[in-house]
């Protein structure tokens, strides 16, 4: 997989778009499957076609020495990337992409599909009650139980002044 310039959509011009994306990227696969069939049966969903086929390919990760050093590399994860049109008679189509961690193609596929959904005034709405809202509250949820997970095993550190000085 080669890297590619993201283009206007995937910078601060639209952090809307951004969220929902993180959303859907980070949501168990189980989950967005789940979310998304229901999301089937409540409508028809429009037609579609794929722009790219998933493919998987290794993305370097980049990190910071203690959150504010110098980058360094890593090291690498699989990520699986997709992208769908909408055949909804606009002129191209409504376009969705989707980077995805690991193997999964029908992750990468549902979640690029949702993406082009999400992007359709028509669609938004119904997209954000039944996938994205419960998605990032699940979300929420599990980043909730690590903390406090972890801070269970946190420890206080103190240094008491010894009176010979």
């Amino acid at each position: 997989m080669q890297s590619e310039t993201a283009g206007p959509a995937m910078t601060d011009a639209n952090p809307a778009r951004a969220a929902w994306l993180r959303v859907l990227a980070m949501a168990p696969a189980e989950a967005l499957d789940a979310a998304y069939a229901r999301l089937g049966q409540a409508a028809a969903l429009p037609a579609w076609r794929l722009l790219r086929k998933p493919e998987s390919g290794m993305a370097m990760v980049r990190a910071r020495a203690g959150g504010s050093g110098a980058q360094f590399n890593l090291g690498e994860i699989t990520v699986t990337r997709c992208a769908v049109v909408l055949e909804d008679g606009a002129a191209g189509g409504t376009v969705g992409v989707a980077y995805v961690q690991g193997r999964s193609t029908q992750h990468a596929q549902q979640a690029a599909v949702l993406d082009a959904l999400l992007q359709r005034p028509a669609w938004y709405q119904r997209v954000h009650e039944a996938v994205l809202a419960p998605l990032a509250d699940a979300h929420a949820a599990r980043a909730a139980r690590q903390a406090a997970t972890a801070a269970q095993t946190r420890v206080e550190f103190f240094t008491m002044v010894r009176g010979e000085d």
